[in-house]
């Protein structure tokens, strides 16, 4: 796996930053995204507000939230995901839903791809290895928000599938009212 560029420094001391890794779309994926929500924001009128494209990913694991954000937990981290070795693979998003008793629509796909359960079970043990803690939320169920705050849920239905070749993950870190910073990016083979 190769990492590219990562950029991090001593975080501001009362900022609260929630850090976590995952997958993220390249530019003309988000726009197809962008243009796919707003035509199901348009058909089922859910209320709430859809997200921003450059908000767009899906989580692979949650490792939390800090004030401030401990720099041995990024360089620990940074150095697991290194470590991964995963191949690129396939990710179709062909269904949007809502997931019981939550806010949010999200696009996903039927089924979870080998590719993305491999990189999700191997950045996992890479993560275990240098005690790295992550909020796992019983089951991973991948998926790409695209609405909050919706009045009402969509039941799983298919839509036009957006190909998505994945490539990398990255690591975020995301501070509030602020775009996101992604700390590092590493290529799937």
């Amino acid at each position: 796996m190769e990492q590219m560029g990562l950029g991090f420094g001593p975080a501001p001391g009362g900022e609260m930053h929630r850090l976590f890794f995952a997958l993220w779309p390249h530019d003309e994926l988000r726009a197809r995204i962008d243009e796919t929500a707003a035509a199901l924001e348009r058909e089922h009128a859910p209320g709430g507000r859809r997200l921003k494209p450059d908000r767009y990913h899906v989580t692979l694991q949650f490792l939390g939230d800090f004030r401030p954000l401990p720099g041995r937990l990024v360089e620990d981290a940074v150095a697991a995901a290194a470590t991964v070795q995963a191949p690129a693979f396939g990710l179709p998003l062909d269904c949007v839903g809502s997931f019981r008793g939550s806010n949010v629509w999200w696009l996903g796909h039927g089924d979870t791809p080998d590719g993305l359960r491999t990189l999700w079970d191997n950045l996992g043990r890479a993560l275990a290895l240098r005690r790295v803690p992550i909020k796992a939320s019983g089951s991973f169920v991948p998926h790409l928000t695209i609405q909050r705050d919706v009045r009402r849920q969509i039941p799983s239905t298919p839509i036009a599938p957006l190909p998505w070749r994945v490539r990398e993950f990255v690591l975020v870190d995301s501070r509030p009212g602020r775009p996101y910073d992604i700390l590092g990016r590493w290529l799937l083979v």
